[in-house]
């Protein structure tokens, strides 16, 4: 791999991160600052090497039977969708400017697009390794796939524990929503890594778009429900 496809892999990584911000930061009426959606970006890029670490420690324990079964695909999603909210938590949760309960929804997603381009990163140069053609039609063919596959699957996750954060917020009952929206998340992130391992053999891949189509629907219904609430979030 020469420097200009390496050049190429880090600009297409950002691409669909960038593409997805855009498309549901529209839904917040008074947009964020960008240093701390930046800074809340950043921190999704160094949990991924929180993530990483724990997810190779737990596949080294675990039986090479138990590797490919629902119950390991469940916790190694849940480590990710756990440490994307501790990043986004930890960034955002004193700060000013999270004011209002559909920020948690936002700064959820800028939290789950720092940790999706760390992965588009790597996916891409693995990628670039392997190839036999065209880098640039590699590269092009990676990026849209993680567009409309991975990388939204972390925005979609990421906003439904926004969601639940803020209605903790609004209800004083922080822990028992974010909790709940942790386990929501993984479930549709266990959902979308099934419908892959089930249908990637059968060119049929159409179906987990599908899913996440749907659970685009559903978030942005979040979205709208938390528009109109235009009060100050709680325990500030």
């Amino acid at each position: 791999m020469n420097i200009f496809s390496l050049i190429l892999a880090l600009g297409a990584a950002c691409i669909p991160g960038i593409v997805w911000f855009l498309f549901f930061s529209k839904e917040d009426i008074d947009p964020e600052p960008k240093r701390l959606v930046i800074y809340t970006f950043t921190a999704g890029v160094f949990v991924s090497v929180i993530v990483l670490v724990f997810q190779y420690l737990f596949q080294s324990v675990v039986p090479d039977g138990v590797r490919n079964t629902i119950l390991s695909i469940a916790v190694l999603a849940f480590i990710e969708e756990f440490f994307k909210f501790i990043a986004a938590y930890w960034a955002v949760r004193r700060d000013r400017a999270f004011n209002e309960p559909i920020d948690a929804m936002i700064y959820m997603i800028a939290a789950a697009l720092g940790f999706a381009t760390v992965e588009n990163i790597f996916v891409l140069a693995n990628s670039l390794w392997t190839v036999t053609g065209s880098p640039v039609a590699t590269v092009l063919e990676t990026t849209a796939l993680r567009l409309i596959g991975a990388t939204l699957l972390h925005t979609l996750a990421s906003a439904i524990i926004g969601y639940y954060w803020a209605k903790g917020c609004l209800r004083n009952k922080e822990k028992t929503f974010i909790l709940w929206g942790v386990l929501i998340g993984t479930a549709v992130h266990v959902a979308f890594n099934y419908l892959i391992l089930t249908f990637q053999n059968k060119n049929l891949l159409v179906y987990p778009s599908i899913f996440l189509l749907v659970i685009v629907f559903f978030v942005l219904m979040e979205f709208e429900r938390l528009r109109s609430v235009r009060v100050r979030s709680p325990q500030k």
